[in-house]
C-alpha cells in the first residue's frame, strides 16, 4: 500500500484531510462565490474591476512614463477604445506616473485609503 505522506500516520492524514473538507465548507459553504465584500475600503467593487482593466493596458516597460508612454504601451497590447480614451484624457503635459494607482487617479478615480486598512 502507497501513501501520499510518509510524515504522518494513515489516522492523522485522514483527520487532516477531513478538517481540510469541514474547513472548505465553512469558507464557502454554498459555493457561491459571494464577491460582495471583496473591495477595499475607500473603493466600491466597480472601482475596482475599472482599475484592475486599466492596469492590463499598463504594461511594466510604460512605468514610470508619461501620457505618450502609457498610451503607447497600451497601443501595443491592443487596449480596448475605452482605455484609450481615457489615457488619451489625461494632462499633455510631463507629468511622469510611477503606478497604476497615480494613473488611476489622475482620471478622477478613487485609490484605496492606507489610513483605514484593518
Amino acid at each position: 500500500m502507497e501513501r501520499g505522506n510518509t510524515k504522518h500516520g494513515v489516522a492523522l492524514d485522514e483527520r487532516l484531510a477531513r478538517e481540510d473538507a469541514i474547513e472548505a465548507r465553512d469558507v464557502d459553504p454554498e459555493g457561491g462565490g459571494d464577491r460582495s465584500g471583496g473591495a477595499p475600503i475607500g473603493m466600491t467593487p466597480d472601482e475596482v474591476e475599472a482599475r484592475s482593466n486599466l492596469g492590463r493596458y499598463i504594461p511594466k516597460a510604460s512605468l514610470p512614463g508619461d501620457r505618450d508612454d502609457l498610451i503607447a504601451g497600451a497601443t501595443e497590447l491592443d487596449a480596448p477604445d475605452e482605455v484609450l480614451d481615457a489615457l488619451e484624457a489625461l494632462p499633455a503635459d510631463d507629468t511622469q506616473y510611477e503606478t497604476v494607482n497615480q494613473v488611476w487617479a489622475a482620471l478622477g478615480g478613487r485609490n484605496e485609503d492606507p489610513a483605514r486598512r484593518p
